[in-house]
C-alpha cells in the first residue's frame, strides 16, 4: 500500500512540473515588454520563427544553476537552427536586486543569452510562475507549448526543444 502511494504521489507531481493549468499567458508578449534588461533588449523580430526558451531564474538558487549547463549546451548548439533562450531573473533575496552582483553571476555561470530584470514580479506573475527555476517552451508560431518545472530534468528540456526544432 505504502508503494502505491509512493507512486502515486511521484506521478502526480511529475504531472504538476511538466504541465501547469490556467493563469498563465500563452504569448511571448509580457517578456517582449519589459524594459530592464541585461544584455541586448529582446524585440519581436528577434524571436519570430525561433524556438524560445524562458528560463525563470535567479543567480543563487542552486537548482537555477543546475539547469545552466543544459541551457548553454543547447544555446551553442541549436542557435543556428533557431532556438533562442531569454532568461528572466527573479530575484529571491535583496542582493539579487543589485544589477551589478546580478551581472557579475551571469558572466560567472557564462549565460550570454539576453536577461530580463524582473524585480517587481511582473514577468513572474504574467507566466504564472511558482517555483525557480522554470522554464517555458514557445514554438515557432509564438505558442507556449510546455512548462517545466525545477532541476534535474535535463532529458526532458533537450527533447522539448529538440521536438520543437524539429516541427515546420
Amino acid at each position: 500500500m505504502k508503494r502505491v502511494l509512493f507512486v502515486l504521489f511521484t506521478a502526480a507531481a511529475l504531472v504538476g512540473a511538466v504541465a501547469r493549468p490556467g493563469n498563465v499567458s500563452p504569448t511571448l508578449a509580457p517578456v517582449l515588454a519589459a524594459r530592464r534588461w541585461i544584455g541586448r533588449p529582446v524585440r519581436s523580430a528577434d524571436l519570430a520563427g525561433k524556438v524560445v526558451v524562458l528560463d525563470v531564474f535567479t543567480v543563487d538558487c542552486i537548482n537555477c544553476r543546475n539547469v545552466v549547463p543544459t541551457l548553454r549546451a543547447l544555446y551553442a548548439a541549436d542557435r543556428a537552427k533557431g532556438l533562442a533562450i531569454v532568461g528572466i531573473h527573479s530575484p529571491e533575496t535583496p542582493v539579487e536586486q543589485q544589477r551589478g552582483y546580478v551581472t557579475e553571476n551571469l558572466r560567472a555561470q557564462g549565460i550570454t543569452w539576453p536577461v530580463a530584470v524582473d524585480n517587481a514580479f511582473t514577468l513572474w506573475n504574467a507566466y504564472g510562475v511558482d517555483a525557480w527555476p522554470t522554464q517555458l517552451f514557445f514554438d515557432r508560431h509564438g505558442r507556449l507549448r510546455k512548462i517545466i518545472v525545477g532541476d534535474s530534468q535535463d532529458d526532458a528540456v533537450r527533447a522539448t526543444v529538440e521536438a520543437l526544432l524539429s516541427e515546420k
